[in-house]
């Protein structure tokens, strides 16, 4: 069976219900591996690809070039641009690196990544931010739709909305902690991305790294298929394993809706690990926090993040290094 296919928002396009991750491919074993997972998610029915300009120092992206070669007009390709306050002439470089890296000549999805810090909608939409970047990239047909992501706090996407850009989609996790966790995005955000034809798009279905699957509070399957049942035009999980890709095609191609009742027992058997937000460590902490964000906020880094690692190596980089800003 293939991959459901759903509406992207308002735009027409549909897109399959589940996506690729970016972040986990560009730490495959190796380039080999992460082009094979990709071959099997396009030939399971994925259409939608996640990536960012920053992931791993720019192989990610590289490698999920190599692996759409020959077959970029089947797929939906995202990624995303760190501005962070930077002008929009910083943005569109990123974007020509971008599209280098992943061989195409657009995007189907541009995105502005890890949108938490409180002054970041201020920062993005003032003269000569990141908003005109978007704009213009969209005028020049570099990029067909915009829109931003972030997963630390809902009110700064609310903010995001408020500016008025006409964003066509957001990103943002959503899971069973985040459900009755006190910063929720699905009670927050999503019915305003609903009520707005905007095209809600769905991350860390298994908290980031499945730790509660590890820790037997909950399935993969029970994970994702609550992910899966929100009303969401794609839900985004990473695989850096080919098992991985391989479970969570089968959940996906075999994908039935949980029933209210099912995803309420979910919430609550998952209430007490979200009150303290354990597994949802991209909100209360700086793990999972972009580093490159972290610096132009004048942050500390979390130094046990593969782009901090590759930083300090950045010597021995050879390719992909990112501009001088």
């Amino acid at each position: 069976m293939p991959v459901p296919l759903r509406n992207f928002g308002k735009t027409g396009v549909q897109i399959s219900a589940l996506g690729l991750g970016g972040h986990h491919l560009g730490v495959a074993k190796d380039e080999k591996t992460a082009i094979d997972i990709v071959h099997r998610a396009l030939d399971g029915g994925i259409t939608f690809y996640d990536n960012a300009w920053e992931y791993c120092r720019g192989k990610t992206e590289s490698w999920l070039g190599l692996g759409l070669k020959g077959r970029r007009d089947k797929v939906f390709l995202m990624t995303k641009v760190c501005t962070h306050g930077r002008d929009a002439s910083l943005a569109l470089q990123m974007l020509e690196q971008s599209l280098r890296r992943l061989q195409t000549d657009h995007l189907d999805l541009w995105q502005i990544h890890g949108v938490v810090f409180q002054n970041d909608p201020e920062l993005f939409i003032r003269p000569g931010g990141a908003a005109e970047a978007l704009q213009k990239a969209k005028q020049q047909g570099k990029v067909r739709f915009v829109g931003f992501t972030g997963h630390k706090d809902p009110d700064v996407h609310l903010a995001m909305l408020n500016t008025g850009f006409p964003f066509d989609s957001v990103q943002m996790p959503l899971n069973p902690f985040d459900a009755t966790y006190f910063t929720s995005f699905e009670q927050k955000v999503l019915p305003v991305l609903n009520q707005r034809g905007i095209a809600p798009l769905g991350m860390k279905p298994i908290s980031g790294h499945g730790d509660p699957v590890q820790m037997g509070v909950l399935t993969a399957s029970e994970a994702l298929r609550y992910a899966m049942s929100l009303p969401v035009a794609c839900t985004i999980s990473g695989a850096e394993e080919p098992r991985i890709i391989e479970q969570n095609l089968e959940i996906a191609q075999n994908f039935v809706p949980m029933t209210a009742a099912e995803m309420q027992a979910l919430r609550d058997r998952c209430r007490q690990y979200a009150r303290d937000g354990r597994f949802e460590l991209y909100k209360g902490s700086m793990k999972f926090d972009n580093p490159e964000a972290r610096l132009v906020h004048d942050y500390p880094l979390d130094t046990a993040q593969v782009e901090v690692k590759e930083m300090i190596k950045e010597a021995d980089n050879t390719g992909h290094a990112w501009p001088q800003v």
